[in-house]
């Protein structure tokens, strides 16, 4: 019964250290730091994910930039090549409903949307 008493009240030590001052504070940050480094390393080491790269996609784009301008080759380097943007993209400027790019011409807009 004596062993139970002393360890509540060391809790409630513990508690009003907690909650009342800010005795606590540096050891508790310290504490949650090399819990999150531990976290990190953990998910470094095992949380690899593989990339696939299309091919098809990487020599259609080497193709595409031979044949842009330099306002044209800026623009198309802000589209990212991942299969979502490519579908947004299709969706937005290729096709009979589509409109008109501000930067791409006409025939360049056709052969990327032909490319891709």
């Amino acid at each position: 019964m004596k062993g139970w008493i002393i360890l509540a009240l060391l809790a409630g030590a513990l508690y009003y250290l907690y909650t009342k001052t800010d005795k606590l504070d540096a050891p508790i940050a310290a504490a949650e730091d090399i819990v999150h480094k531990i976290q990190h390393k953990l998910d470094s080491m095992t949380g690899t994910q593989i990339i696939k790269i299309d091919k098809k996609v990487a020599q259609a784009r080497q193709d595409i930039l031979e044949r842009l301008s330099s306002t044209e080759l800026a623009e198309f380097n802000k589209i990212p090549l991942t299969t979502d943007a490519i579908a947004d993209f299709k969706e937005q400027y290729c096709g009979p409903n589509a409109t008109k790019h501000p930067v791409f011409s006409r025939d360049n807009l056709l052969y990327i949307c032909d490319n891709l």
